[in-house]
């Protein structure tokens, strides 16, 4: 009984000793499991928190741009000067009102208040975030800024290179202006690293090769808090790759050339080489000063573009014309390869013809008298190609070589903008207007007026193709991308044939031949004057409207017979109606040909043609160009 007794109470021990094990092993298994749903929970709450208090903040380093040369490569026409951007913490500025430093600000830079107050965020939310208000601020700004900052709370600055251009005349056309980028603009581009505060290029060059020109942005990366305030954490950087260089085809001795010979008379002048296609030249006023859009400040952009001038026009590619006599050129490409009429054959200009009810005149009102091909041609009768026009080829035969000599489409030249002329049918009369063809309106185009329209550049093509014996190369700007560090060309644009014509190569070279003949027997022969190339070329005066305003036009190449194609040049001088004398075109090609061919400076040209009392001599018109077509 005893040892019953005894066994019994050994067992209770046993058990509460086995419970007490399990409690504690119970106990340490739930503080295991509360810890960790700490950990998991609890404290995931709290790190997730930790993390939205804690970010990145990534502030642009703006890459340098590349510069633009011409074909020389010792002049930047664009390049990139040491600059400031200012910037704005709202949360900073203690003491007084953000309007009241922003005042500040604005009497230092000369920008107005209420331009720098369109920065300044609105919301609360990163209100520590420094926001830009201004670029293109000089060192003595900032300078100023930094020996009193303690008047300037909440400003700061950075190095932000502006975008300058040392020649601002006609070559801005060329060269075009630089902007910030617009809603839009953003939209578009975001996914091709372009941001808020990303500049791009809005015309000309610069919008033509501006993935090429502005390089990769860097960035800075900095942690801040959920207000926005930086952290101890030190920034970590991706630098920028900077842009490519740029040079072009362009030639800037002969581009001021060219600008002086036109001076400001609406119009412009296109020098190419027809064997590459390179634009050695392309002019256009009135122009417009790209620097413009660099400065810090108001642009004038509202002003320039509703300027009844258009200085935004680059009329050498986006103006379309009647090409006037010029187009007599297509009429005697057709005439010849079709063997529609015998070269020799007259026509008789007595002035006049009269076409249906209508009497319409030659320029000459009292006739050329009997005029064949090439007679015609050189006094640019308009009665024997009138004629021609309607009673041999008919206006299916006049588009379709027009289309042969490239005017009827686009020469693609690496520019933004550029449009095409009008070539006219008589399906496209009646698409339009809705109206039937009429024999005046063979007429009219035959004579390079009506519904024909071209522009500058597609003229200059023409001749090129002509002196090509039928080949037309892509007019182009941009010579080769060069890197700025190693100076590695790392592309380079070749010649490129846009198109070529089925017309014989006899009919070009009696083409040639006759275009000589106006200079030297024809409507030119009083004017081209210069002694350093034979030229050959084609006189235009369009009418335009009822008051017997002209635009006048000169078509041209030169030399005319050499053994070296490579040295030949088209110069087209364009110049509108609305200046002051209609006979100016082929006055300027004939300053160009003497400036290219002799090396000379515009005012050289004209001291020397001066010399030789030539018409320079006395044309009033002269006394205001001499100090560089002004």
């Amino acid at each position: 009984m005893k040892g019953f007794m005894g066994s019994g109470a050994g067992s209770n021990v046993n058990r509460f000793r086995l419970i007490g094990v399990g409690v504690l092993f119970a106990s340490i298994f739930l503080a295991y499991l509360i810890h960790l749903f700490s950990m998991q929970v609890i404290n995931t709450l709290f790190y997730q928190k930790q993390a939205r208090d804690v970010s990145k903040r990534s502030d642009i380093i703006p890459a340098q741009r590349g510069r633009i040369y011409d074909r020389n490569y010792d002049y930047p026409l664009a390049m990139n000067v040491d600059s400031f951007a200012l910037a704005l913490t709202p949360a900073e500025v203690e003491g007084i009102s953000i309007e009241e430093m922003i005042e500040r600000i604005s009497s230092i830079i000369n920008v107005s208040a209420s331009e720098l107050m369109r920065k300044v965020p609105r919301s609360s939310s990163n209100r520590y975030q420094a926001v830009e208000i201004v670029s293109g601020v000089s060192f003595d700004n900032v300078a100023y800024i930094a020996e009193h900052i303690d008047e300037f709370p909440g400003i700061s600055w950075t190095s932000k290179p502006l975008r300058w251009y040392n020649e601002t005349g006609s070559i801005s056309h060329v060269l075009g202006y630089i902007g910030g980028i617009t809603t839009s603009e953003l939209q578009v581009l975001y996914n091709e690293g372009y941001s808020y505060d990303s500049v791009l290029g809005k015309s000309g060059i610069e919008k033509q090769y501006d993935r090429i020109l502005r390089g990769t942005d860097g960035r800075r990366i900095k942690t801040v808090d959920v207000k926005g305030r930086n952290t101890d954490q030190a920034d970590s950087i991706e630098p920028p790759e900077n842009g490519m260089n740029l040079r072009l085809t362009i030639d800037r001795n002969i581009q001021l050339l060219a600008e002086k010979a036109l001076g400001k008379r609406k119009g412009s002048v296109v020098v190419l080489q027809p064997s590459t296609g390179e634009v050695l030249a392309l002019v256009s006023y009135p122009y417009f000063n790209p620097n413009l859009f660099s400065l810090p400040g108001p642009t004038n952009f509202g002003v320039l573009s509703l300027d009844p001038d258009f200085p935004f026009l680059n009329r050498a590619i986006q103006s379309q014309y009647p090409p006037a006599s010029t187009f007599k050129l297509v009429l005697s490409a057709a005439l010849l390869d079709l063997d529609a009429v015998d070269p020799e054959k007259t026509v008789t200009c007595e002035g006049e013809i009269t076409i249906g009810n209508r009497t319409t005149y030659c320029h000459k009102k009292s006739g050329h008298g009997p005029v064949n091909l090439k007679e015609a041609l050189a006094e640019s009768c308009n009665i024997y190609f009138g004629t021609m026009g309607m009673e041999v080829l008919g206006i299916d035969n006049i588009a379709t070589y027009a289309q042969y000599l490239g005017l009827a489409a686009a020469t693609e030249i690496d520019l933004p903008g550029e449009v095409s002329g009008n070539i006219p049918t008589k399906a496209w009369k009646q698409s339009v207007y809705n109206n039937s063809w009429q024999l005046g309106d063979t007429y009219n185009a035959a004579i390079g007026q009506g519904f024909v329209t071209s522009t500058p550049l597609q003229v200059a093509n023409e001749i090129a193709m002509i002196v090509n014996n039928g080949i037309a190369y892509k007019p182009h700007i941009l010579k080769e991308v060069i890197d700025p560090l190693s100076g590695e060309v790392l592309e380079r644009m070749e010649p490129e044939v846009l198109r070529t014509s089925p017309i014989r190569y006899e009919t070009f070279q009696t083409l040639k031949e006759n275009m000589r003949g106006v200079i030297t027997d024809g409507t030119s022969n009083v004017v081209i004057l210069n002694k350093q190339v034979e030229i050959a070329g084609k006189t235009g005066t369009g009418e335009v409207g009822s008051d017997e305003n002209w635009h006048s036009w000169f078509a041209s190449y030169g030399p005319y017979d050499t053994d070296n194609p490579e040295e030949r040049v088209v110069v087209l001088t364009m110049v509108e109606a609305t200046n002051d004398w209609e006979w100016w075109a082929p006055k300027a090609a004939d300053i160009i040909y003497e400036g290219i061919f002799g090396n000379k400076t515009y005012e050289e040209v004209v001291r020397d043609f001066r010399k030789r009392r030539v018409w320079y001599s006395w044309d009033a018109h002269l006394e205001e160009d001499d100090n560089g077509g002004e």
